[in-house]
């Protein structure tokens, strides 16, 4: 209705477009299914622009809500419409490597062509940069917008590179090409200040679309684990995909600590695939809690649709990470009521528990102050209260709200006068 009624009177919807690189369960996915959603109601036209359409998140698609797949052409075509776009960062791409993502240009330029999105929102510094070279190609007048998702490894600083093997130089060359740059914490904003050398002022720190009323919803659902049973022994969980960055292993030896001293269960919520990238460091943590003699307590439970109802019920939530983001699950856990542990790790997790006041920060990689942080929340665990609190901060609403002030102003609407028939 508001789409025919806009029309007759001479106006369009807006239309807004996530660059992303799949629908897989990563935190960047999630955050743009939630905005997406909360754009779609408030009456944006919007498209998820997938490079490959797949991955476990694809059912999760909101009502109103169109994906269009992006699809690759060959790496000589992408060198040329990427000289014709831009001839100053084709020389530069000839001295580093041609992401895949990259290969999407042509794709996106049809798509802008004929959709004429009013903001290009771009997921990743690939798809930042080809959405950079289709809005000249297409010749659209729309806002584009790329966001800073994590910060570095801690073994890639200094290495000559940013991600995807792309020069810090080509990186400032094209980000100062957009209209906006975000980084989800003020860390991460820093780091790619530093390493790229763009002015601070120009990056805006928004934190992800994260918390509302869908935490409080699934949150309350059943839980079968015999672990969160009532009289049985405290629970310690851990969220994340089973990689280095996660450093799941800090955690078991911190476990292995605390259970010395007391009864206590471990359960690991995440992405456990054996094969691929990191299989020999999923191999190597599965045989960790053996070796420590805790492994009849540690229960590595796989992926799960829906983690809220292990976060509502565990006695304490640790991030062990050894580098974050912004660290969503933090927030998730706090908006769950569940008491907080986390590594002071790069960028997140002290904007989020505010320098310690939300929650325990430890040294990363120290799994003897992780165990004893963990024992002081089990004693005295905080109020629920306050840690919902503080998790409401984070709301998908208020992120929308600064995403669609940056592309559109300070009075956004989801309506515009239509072009010329």
């Amino acid at each position: 209705m508001t789409n025919e009624v806009g029309e007759a009177k001479g106006l369009r919807r807006r239309r807004v477009a996530f660059l992303l690189g799949s629908l897989s369960g990563g935190g960047v996915q999630r955050s743009a299914l939630r905005a997406s959603k909360e754009m779609a109601e408030r009456g944006y036209a919007v498209d998820l622009l997938v490079s490959k359409l797949r991955g476990e998140l694809l059912d999760e698609v909101p009502d109103g809500v169109d994906v269009v797949v992006m699809e690759r052409t060959s790496t000589l075509r992408a060198r040329v419409r990427t000289m014709i776009a831009d001839p100053a960062a084709s020389l530069m791409l000839l001295r580093g490597g041609m992401s895949a993502k990259l290969r999407s240009l042509s794709s996106l330029e049809s798509y802008c062509r004929t959709n004429r999105p009013d903001a290009l929102l771009a997921g990743s510094t690939p798809l930042g940069m080809i959405a950079v070279w289709a809005r000249r190609l297409s010749g659209i007048d729309a806002t584009v917008a790329v966001f800073e998702q994590s910060g570095l490894a801690p073994d890639a600083v200094g290495a000559g590179r940013y991600r995807y093997g792309i020069p810090p130089a080509l990186l400032r060359h094209t980000y100062l090409q957009t209209d906006v740059i975000v980084s989800v914490s003020d860390g991460v904003g820093d780091e790619l200040s530093t390493r790229a050398d763009i002015p601070r002022a120009r990056i805006t720190t928004v934190y992800n679309p994260v918390t509302g009323p869908h935490v409080d919803a699934m949150s309350s659902c059943h839980l079968e684990h015999p672990w969160f049973s009532e009289g049985q022994p405290p629970v310690i969980l851990g969220v994340g995909r089973i990689g280095p960055a996660k450093d799941f292993g800090t955690l078991i030896r911190a476990f292995a600590r605390v259970r010395r001293d007391r009864e206590a269960h471990l359960v690991i919520v995440g992405d456990d695939r054996k094969s691929g990238k990191d299989a020999d460091h999923r191999a190597e943590l599965a045989a960790l809690p053996e070796r420590l003699g805790v492994a009849e307590d540690v229960d590595f439970v796989g992926a799960v649709a829906n983690p809220f109802p292990y976060m509502r019920r565990a006695s304490v939530f640790v991030l062990s990470s050894a580098w974050e983001g912004l660290g969503n699950v933090v927030i998730e856990a706090l908006a769950c009521g569940c008491p907080v542990v986390s590594t002071n790790c790069p960028s997140g997790p002290r904007e989020i528990l505010e320098d310690g006041r939300y929650g325990e920060l430890v040294p990363v990689g120290d799994d003897e102050a992780m165990a004893a942080a963990i024992q002081r929340v089990l004693s005295e665990p905080p109020d629920p209260g306050r840690q919902r609190a503080r998790g409401e901060d984070f709301t998908v609403a208020r992120a929308v709200d600064q995403y669609l002030e940056l592309c559109f102003g300070k009075t956004p609407s989801p309506l515009r006068p239509a072009p010329p028939a």
